[in-house]
């Protein structure tokens, strides 16, 4: 059975394009990092005690940006006002308000360990409001999917969020939902790729 030529030509371009995609923002072997880069490198092990993994790897194109997203990411990932457990329902939901796969593939697990139910990451997955969540996450969930959506929070959900948490909770909750999308963006325009036992976040109409 012989292809149509536009049905040949279409094949053609997402072939092109897949191959494209690896090489947008490719991983930089250590062994070719600038001096600049190494000083990052350096100062990223540092801090995390791991080398640079993940969305960093694409940033290393840029190690000053790489270097100052990894220094807010070290407040907002492990020390906001808010807590571990509901800035990883931050993350979770900046990841799929961004259908950002690698993103969900590393916090979904972490999410989970620091007690968010399975029901709760699985409805966020979907797309869905969890239906049964404690009164800190609907007010996470609420504020995050606010912010991403409609770009900015009504009146009530930062009410809502300041009374819970207090002005510096809601600059840090706010924080935790912006630092993860730069991520996501960056890893979105470098095309970055899920590891072999990767699942992807089902595609939601846009």
């Amino acid at each position: 059975m012989h292809l149509k030529p536009l049905a040949a030509l279409m094949l053609t371009s997402l072939l092109a394009t897949a191959v494209h995609a690896a090489e947008r923002l490719p991983t930089i072997p250590p062994a070719q990092y600038s001096d600049e880069q190494k000083k990052a490198a350096e100062d990223f092990l540092a801090a995390r005690k791991v080398p640079v993994f993940g969305p960093f790897e694409p940033l290393m194109h840029s190690p000053q940006v790489m270097n100052q997203a990894r220094a807010m990411g070290d407040y907002l990932r492990y020390n906001s006002a808010i807590g571990n457990t509901l800035s990883e329902l931050a993350i979770l939901v900046t990841a799929r308000e961004w259908t950002q796969d690698y993103e969900w593939y590393v916090h979904q697990p972490i999410a989970l360990k620091m007690g968010i139910k399975p029901e709760v990451a699985a409805a966020i997955a979907d797309g869905r409001r969890p239906a049964v969540m404690t009164e800190d996450e609907a007010i996470v969930y609420d504020f995050s999917v606010e912010l991403h959506r409609n770009k900015r929070v009504s009146d009530v959900t930062f009410e809502r969020a300041e009374k819970r948490f207090g002005k510096k909770g809601v600059v840090d909750l706010t924080g935790i939902n912006a630092y993860y999308a730069l991520l996501a963006m960056q890893l979105n325009v470098a095309q970055y790729q899920l590891p072999k036992d990767g699942k992807r976040l089902v595609r939601l109409p846009e």
